[in-house]
């Protein structure tokens, strides 16, 4: 294996690093705490989610399955677009056990662990496995974003003033920020310094690969891989609309929409693990705009979380016993 190809290995100067990171991430906990705190008043909420109709959450239980399959077919796709091939199954079992550990920990560990996946199976380059989870995770963010922007004008009663400029700046920056690694000379003047600080690459041959392949996507590729993400964030909100009904709760489909959006963007913050207390706290306040107590949409919240965040992190521990993680960085069978 090539020092430039080999993850970062952890240093002891990292550890408080790690520690504050770990810290930010208790903060969704916390606030999901003190909203629940003041919950236990919201007796009629709570029931409404204890005695919510079986048929529709189960049905939204399944599209988990549908979801992240066409993320599994999306990444397929962006693959190809590098020249390699991955096995359909040992592509999903192997998504699937990244996804629960990504879900489970501070940071982008999971999104290491399929760039390992790809090194042993299809004898990739991290360089080049990272791209192409980069552009993965680019189709998600665009994506959202359009649908956040969307959310961010429908709330816009919620979301105002001083907020709202914070919000809607932070939804610019979030979908110009990236494309600085697309401008031919702009990256590599203004980030290889800081990848050459990395442990294992002084050269900066890594982060030249890395820029390659990240830019080697074809624009149907592309096309292709923002349909299908733009399939797996609706099949998400279908998700959210058939709680809701379960709940029987008068939500419209568009507003499901607009609130799912915005609760995954703030899920991105580094304040929470999959948007805990953030998701909540933020329904908290919509709700009344909506018709329904606060108290409602933090059971709303709860309920988000058990049907799509907590179902996929099953499905993830499944498939972690099933295609653990590999060990060596040689050439597997699999493509």
């Amino acid at each position: 294996m090539a020092i430039e190809d080999a993850p970062p290995p952890l240093v002891p100067k990292d550890r408080p690093r790690r520690l504050v990171k770990l810290a930010l991430r208790l903060v969704g906990p916390a606030l999901l705490i003190v909203v629940l705190f003041r919950l236990r008043k919201e007796q009629d909420a709570i029931n409404a989610l204890l005695s919510a109709d079986v048929w529709p959450l189960l049905v939204a239980l399944v599209l988990n399955v549908a979801n992240n399959w066409l993320k599994v077919l999306r990444w397929d796709v962006l693959l190809s677009a590098r020249g390699h091939r991955y096995g359909r199954m040992r592509a999903w079992t192997s998504f699937l056990s990244s996804v629960y550990v990504g879900m489970l920990t501070p940071g982008r560990v999971g999104d290491v662990l399929r760039a390992q996946y790809l090194r042993h199976d299809l004898g990739m380059p991290y360089s080049e496995g990272i791209a192409v989870i980069v552009v993965d995770r680019l189709c998600d963010l665009y994506v959202l974003v359009g649908f956040v922007a969307v959310g961010v004008a429908r709330f816009s009663s919620v979301v105002a003033g001083e907020l709202a400029i914070v919000t809607w700046g932070g939804v610019l920056l979030t979908a110009l920020g990236p494309l600085v690694l697309f401008v031919p000379g702009v990256a590599q003047r203004t980030m290889r310094a800081v990848y050459q600080k990395l442990p294992g690459d002084k050269s900066g041959e890594g982060f030249d690969r890395f820029l390659a392949a990240l830019r080697g996507q074809k624009i149907r590729h592309l096309v292709h891989a923002v349909i299908l993400t733009t399939i797996a964030f609706g099949i998400n909100y279908v998700q959210g609309y058939l709680l809701a009904r379960a709940m029987h709760l008068d939500l419209a489909f568009f507003d499901v929409v607009c609130l799912l959006a915005i609760a995954s963007l703030l899920g991105l913050l580094p304040v929470s693990v999959s948007g805990v207390g953030v998701r909540e706290l933020f329904f908290s306040l919509v709700f009344p705009v909506l018709g329904h107590s606060p108290g409602t949409g933090v059971v709303y919240g709860i309920g988000v979380f058990l049907i799509i965040y907590v179902a996929v992190v099953a499905m993830g521990f499944v498939s972690w016993h099933v295609a653990p993680p590999p060990v060596d960085g040689g050439e597997g069978a699999a493509r």
